[in-house]
């Protein structure tokens, strides 16, 4: 069995950490390297590396608390809005293998961006490639 990664042991209270939300299946807890002032993780209390890996009833109580917290989050900090995102897998920047949603709060001339501008620019696609992708994505699902 691997050790526990920093999020159990947050959950567990080995280490400190700021917990603001428990459930039986979800826990969430400000990041310790806040991008902004009340940035949370929602985290399932088992470890589930990657959103493909966590069951549906799980999935739905993880963005359950996600839409609870968000409003929370944003009127505790008297945030102007929410940035609400997954880094799913090392290439997408998750640096912790326990899935993680990030809520960070978002204030007026903050200076970040959109989610756009997590990718340094616009896929060049035509309309039939994004019509064979779509028909993939389709033919997966079943």
């Amino acid at each position: 069995m691997s050790d526990p990664t920093i999020f159990e042991r947050i959950i567990d209270g080995d280490i400190p950490g700021h917990v603001v939300h428990k459930t039986e299946a979800v826990a969430a807890f400000l990041d310790a390297n806040p991008l902004t002032p009340g940035h949370t993780l929602v985290v399932p209390r088992e470890p589930y590396t990657r959103l493909r890996d966590v069951p549906p009833d799980v999935s739905a109580d993880i963005f359950g608390a996600v839409r609870t917290l968000s409003p929370a989050i944003e009127d505790a900090v008297d945030a102007d809005a929410t940035t609400v995102g997954i880094n799913d897998g090392t290439v997408a920047g998750q640096e912790v293998p326990h899935l993680h949603v990030h809520i960070v709060p978002r204030f007026e001339g903050d200076g970040g961006g959109s989610i756009h501008t997590a990718v340094g620019s616009f896929a060049d696609l035509d309309d039939d490639e994004i019509a064979d992708i779509a028909s993939d994505i389709e033919t997966r699902l079943g």
